[in-house]
């Protein structure tokens, strides 16, 4: 089995929070990047062989920028280059402004089942404030649009932002829950070094929510969501049963997948080894090495067996069913610190069920650290 992510770098904008690789430019010569990616792609293929194909995954930057036809072309190329399942899932990631929404009807016609909105806040001043383009009445219309078009949609939040309280938090997300939709993803607004809300936090002109407040509102929203019958199966991604995310899935659950587009980055097993690739990250020079090299990678990595146990860990561990210990290359104890393990097992952060290994609530409330004091 295997995924496709293909990276569109572009924006209409920088928001201050984002570390994302994405940039602003004047004009793009679509048809050399639509050229660029489809080759991309086949050159993959020659590598990885037929496989089944499970989904297709726009990201960025901003994939709706992209002109319907380009995306139904890549689509179509994977499709060929790959043998699609029967319930091949094809996402793209939009934003709420009123081209893109525009665009809606015709990137389903062009073969995307599953669109995911960047809304990140539903008033107004938050929304200025977290640099976004759109403003709630837009994002209110794109919901709307969106569940019409497609029978998959999800959409993004973000909380525990400057001067939210507790109280607005609660009820932006229940009235985010009466759209309906059958996936949100929730985010904890994180400081990202080198970002423009970094450089703002340094100068204590940004000043978030205290980690109690934070707290606070991460365990309201697992609260909220599993009332609403929509818990978490990752640590920001609440889902009605049935409606995960089957790409991001294959991430978590450390499968492989192609990356394509400045900056992305792949897993893929090849003569039984597995090999992390990373794209060049700059648009202009990604483009212009496939030109001269024909090929965008910056790397190519065989990664050892210890590594690959690292990498397992670091995402299984952060969805609510864990990581089955059976896939691991080496005993456990060889991968990470038996002695930490037993620490954060006794006070309560992750827990061993049968062969899996999960994290408990409190534990995927601080993933970060626990997994930091395992590590051998």
């Amino acid at each position: 089995m295997i995924s496709v992510y293909i990276h569109w770098p572009f924006c209409l904008s920088k928001c201050p929070y984002c570390d994302f690789n994405s940039h602003v430019r004047q004009s793009i010569d679509e048809d050399a990047w639509e050229k660029a990616l489809i080759h991309e792609l086949q050159r993959t293929a020659e590598l990885t062989g037929l496989k089944s194909l499970q989904s297709i995954f726009f990201g960025g930057g901003t994939p709706s920028l992209m002109h319907p036809k380009t995306v139904g072309k890549i689509i179509e190329t994977a499709t060929a280059l790959w043998t699609p399942s029967e319930k091949l899932e094809i996402t793209l990631e939009a934003n709420p402004n009123s081209v893109e929404v525009n665009r809606f009807k015709e990137l389903r016609q062009n073969g995307v089942n599953r669109i995911s909105v960047g809304i990140q806040a539903l008033n107004d001043l938050d929304l200025k404030q977290l640099g976004r383009l759109h403003n709630a009445v837009e994002a209110m219309k794109a919901i709307d649009t969106a569940c019409s078009t497609f029978d998959r949609v999800s959409f993004d939040l973000i909380y525990a932002r400057p001067g939210q309280t507790l109280e607005a938090w609660e009820q932006e997300l229940k009235r985010a829950l009466k759209f309906g939709t059958s996936h949100l993803s929730l985010y904890q607004l994180t400081i990202e070094p080198g970002t423009a809300f970094a450089t703002l936090y340094a100068r204590g002109d940004l000043v978030l929510p205290d980690d109690n407040l934070s707290a606070d509102m991460f365990e309201l929203t697992q609260s909220i969501m599993e009332n609403h019958e929509m818990p978490a199966y990752e640590v920001s991604n609440h889902v009605k049963s049935g409606s995960e995310c089957r790409h991001n899935l294959v991430y978590w659950r450390y499968q492989d997948y192609v990356g394509v587009g400045p900056g992305a980055h792949g897993r893929l097993t090849l003569d039984d080894k597995k090999y992390a690739t990373r794209q060049k990250k700059s648009p202009e020079t990604w483009l212009k090495s496939i030109k001269e090299l024909s090929h965008g990678d910056e790397e190519v990595l065989e990664l050892t067996p210890h590594e690959q146990d690292h990498e397992r860990l670091m995402m299984g561990l952060r969805l609510l069913e864990g990581i089955d210990l059976n896939l691991l290359n080496l005993p456990l104890n060889e991968t990470i610190s038996e002695k930490a393990l037993d620490f954060v097992i006794k006070e309560g952060y992750l827990v061993q069920d049968g062969d899996f290994l999960k994290a408990t609530p409190e534990g995927r409330q601080r993933l970060n650290s626990v997994l930091r004091y395992l590590w051998v």
